[in-house]
């Protein structure tokens, strides 16, 4: 209890106030309806001391030991058995216990008191989907801020903020800061709308969906701009963009029975990348089923260094022609730029053991290397990209051979000049060859 005594000024002073019932040298009684008033509105961020400024008292007279100490009790009763504890009860109790039964009016309004507060706290734990989602499983704590701050702004909610975050489970000082935060957090979701606009732009760029890294290349290359990319995945979880997810190759380790035995070594033995443009040469086989039973077939030759997709044709029939046409789309578009000691690469399928492309190989003075017997990692660059191909393509939707062609020509203008790649500096395969021929000048 405070030392602080009240002067006859000071008294006459308090019992002018309507919030005052009783008071005398050493103690204030203030009215039930001032204690309803003080816990209603300790929901918000205002101080036990604003409050009673509020109510006309003055906090130097009253005394803050005073004002501490009732609040807290005012606070302690109403969260232990509701509204019922904050009324007077002292000219009703002898200090024994009441052995008058209470009336029926006195029962009916005890009980509608009960009713009234449960129904405001079961209100806010509804609007709240706390009973349906723990905070530690699903409901983020800043949307519980939310929540108790919408229902203290609009009224709807009469209990006290210690209650409110009791029931909810998250702190007092959490919301204080929360609420002290809100123009600063509205900004920051004016500038990431900004963005969000951009990075759906970036993902959708010519119809092929593209993840985190992609989109930092696209901004960096396209546009200009230097993102980080932590910030580019914090805004593709918050607005629901999700990276296309890489499909499994059911037949990555199944060794192919057409295989034949080794007819060359394995020159390249996965130094793929040798600082060399044009001397590393990766080629394979794919297939793309379309609708109505129709399969296409694509053959490619890619660049061990630059990743740049040299030559492609795509084809109806899997005839030893689809490997002998891409040699020759190879020669046709690069014979004056490949290097004096470049080789193709290739797995031990029927079409690279075949005589005739040893032949055709010799006749255009490019060596051969085979990945061993059944292990697809020695071309593994090559295979990645028939897995980044069909991801980002709708293949499947094309009916004839004209329409597939069509779609995996645009994927290779995409791939090999506007799509960048993180290991290439974030280049495009052209950009990054440019680069690289460059620096060796």
């Amino acid at each position: 209890m405070s030392k602080l005594t009240f002067t006859p000024e000071q008294i006459q002073i308090l019992k002018a106030n309507p919030y005052v019932k009783n008071v005398s040298e050493k103690s204030i009684t203030y009215s039930d309806e001032f204690k309803r008033y003080f816990v209603s509105e300790s929901l918000g961020s205002k101080t036990a001391k604003q409050l009673f400024i509020e109510a006309g008292f003055d906090p130097e007279m009253i005394g803050k030991s005073r004002i501490r100490s009732f609040a807290g009790k005012w606070r302690k009763r109403y969260r232990d058995n509701g509204v019922l504890a904050l009324k007077d009860t002292r000219q009703d109790c002898s200090g024994r216990p009441r052995k008058t039964p209470l009336t029926l009016e006195q029962q009916i309004e005890k009980l509608q008191a009960k009713i009234l507060l449960l129904g405001q706290e079961n209100d806010l734990l509804k609007k709240s989907e706390w009973s349906e989602r723990r905070p530690e499983n699903s409901e983020k704590i800043s949307r519980i801020f939310s929540r108790i701050h919408e229902m203290k702004t609009k009224g709807s909610y009469t209990g006290t903020l210690i209650d409110a975050c009791k029931a909810l489970g998250v702190s007092r000082s959490g919301y204080y800061n929360y609420v002290k935060s809100l123009d600063s957090r509205n900004a920051r979701d004016e500038e990431d709308q900004v963005w969000r606009t951009q990075i759906e732009e970036a993902y959708n760029y010519r119809g092929y969906e593209k993840g985190s890294r992609s989109i930092v290349m696209y901004f960096l290359n396209v546009l200009g701009i230097t993102v980080n990319r932590k910030k580019v995945q914090r805004l593709m979880r918050k607005f629901n963009i999700f990276c296309p997810i890489r499909k499994a190759n059911p037949y990555k380790r199944m060794a192919k029975a057409t295989k034949e035995h080794s007819t060359v070594e394995n020159k390249l033995k996965r130094q793929f990348d040798q600082g060399i443009a044009h001397k590393v040469l990766l080629t394979d086989i794919t297939y793309l089923p379309g609708t109505g039973g129709f399969i296409g077939y694509l053959s490619t030759v890619k660049d061990g260094t630059t990743k740049e997709i040299l030559a492609h044709y795509v084809s109806d029939s899997l005839k030893l022609d689809l490997s002998l046409t891409t040699v020759d789309l190879l020669m046709s578009a690069h014979s004056t730029t490949l290097h004096k000691d470049a080789f193709i690469h290739s797995d031990q399928g029927v079409h690279y053991t075949s005589p005739k492309f040893h032949k055709k190989l010799a006749d255009n003075q490019l060596g051969q290397s085979m990945s061993r017997r059944g292990n697809c990692w020695d071309n593994a660059p090559q295979e990645s990209f028939f897995g980044h191909l069909k991801d980002e393509i709708e293949y499947k939707d094309c009916g004839n051979l004209e329409e597939l062609r069509a779609i995996v020509t645009d994927y290779m203008d995409y791939y090999n000049n506007e799509r960048g790649q993180w290991n290439l500096k974030k280049l495009p395969p052209v950009h990054y060859r440019e680069q690289l021929l460059l620096s060796v000048s």
